[in-house]
């Protein structure tokens, strides 16, 4: 299902590049003047360093060239999944100069935490589905295990052993995690960090034993020799990481399921604007050279109508939850 959705974006994002040119004449904005005629703020509401923060930074300095304004990031992070920040823009003007760059797990945090304080289809404008790219799922280089098969098999036998943990409460990473646990049938503590930085250096100490997390902090790990890597969460293998196994080769049943960024504004967009802003974003994605910066980072740049990044929210929307109410993960 997911990388269903995320191809029929990228077909649509193909036919958008190929339409008019997407940066024609200034148009003018709420207040008359012409748009854009002064800094765009992109909101990533978690911490520098992650994902979410690189992803927006390579788009932010794209816009900027295409735009001829500057367009900066500003990280707002105050923890419960994004919400603090994400909050933030809903209550900023609708007038294109405050957008949100988020993961996946803007859809998921009503279901995850309390008091979330907008309603994610009717309080943002849906701009455009930026990127993707597939999970790796890793242990401890001291774990004697080099299949998921084989962990998960030796969970079974001491499961007080094993602790698993995730970057993010209600992140990718978690909802994978749950996947492949209920697959094997198991139950393990699922132990929530505030980013992947203190998540990953506890991996290599050999305090935790598994988590999914994106290419571009667990990859160059790999690569040490710092954690094991057990699989990867593509039908196919990643061109970036050739080596490493998918799910399937690794053991279980297939999996298809990444993490994905895409862009938002504040509610009521006027639509000249939200079409200024999706199509310069499709041809900035579009670009070779930005192709090669998120191959570099493990993702797929994409640039979705924004039609199409409203159904596949919808899709994904229902589909975390049927993952959260499965696994019956209770909201914080």
């Amino acid at each position: 299902m997911f990388r269903n959705a995320l191809a029929a974006c990228a077909v649509l994002s193909a036919l958008a590049v190929s339409g008019p040119a997407a940066t024609g004449p200034a148009m003018a904005g709420p207040n008359g003047d012409a748009y854009p005629s002064r800094t765009i703020t992109v909101v990533v509401p978690v911490p520098a360093g992650g994902s979410v923060d690189g992803v927006a930074r390579i788009l932010a300095h794209k816009l900027q060239e295409s735009l001829g304004v500057s367009v900066i990031v500003e990280n707002r992070a105050g923890g419960a999944g994004g919400t603090v920040g994400a909050g933030s823009v809903a209550k900023s003007a609708a007038d294109g100069y405050t957008l949100l760059l988020h993961a996946s797990l803007h859809v998921g945090a009503p279901f995850l935490f309390k008091n979330v304080p907008y309603d994610v289809t009717k309080d943002f404008t849906p701009i455009t589905l930026v990127a993707s790219g597939p999970l790796i799922v890793s242990t401890a280089p001291n774990v004697p295990a080099n299949t998921l098969k084989e962990f998960f098999d030796l969970v079974r036998k001491e499961p007080s052993k094993y602790t698993f943990a995730t970057s993010g409460f209600g992140a990718a990473g978690h909802l994978a995690v749950e996947l492949l646990k209920h697959e094997a049938n198991v139950d393990a503590l699922v132990i929530a960090y505030r980013g992947a930085t203190p998540m990953l250096a506890d991996l290599m100490s050999g305090q935790i034993q598994l988590v999914a997390d994106p290419m571009v902090a667990s990859l160059p790990l790999v690569q040490a020799g710092k954690i094991k890597a057990l699989a990867i969460t593509s039908l196919e293998r990643s061109k970036a990481a050739p080596d490493i196994p998918t799910v399937a080769e690794s053991g279980m049943n297939p999996l298809d399921f990444g993490s994905w960024y895409g862009l938002w504004a504040p509610k009521n967009l006027p639509p000249e604007i939200t079409a200024k802003l999706q199509e310069v974003s499709a041809k900035v994605l579009a670009d070779e050279d930005t192709k090669r910066r998120f191959a570099v980072l493990g993702f797929e740049p994409i640039g979705s109508s924004t039609e199409a990044f409203k159904t596949f929210i919808a899709d994904e929307t229902a589909r975390t939850e049927k993952i959260i109410k499965d696994a019956m993960i209770k909201s914080q």
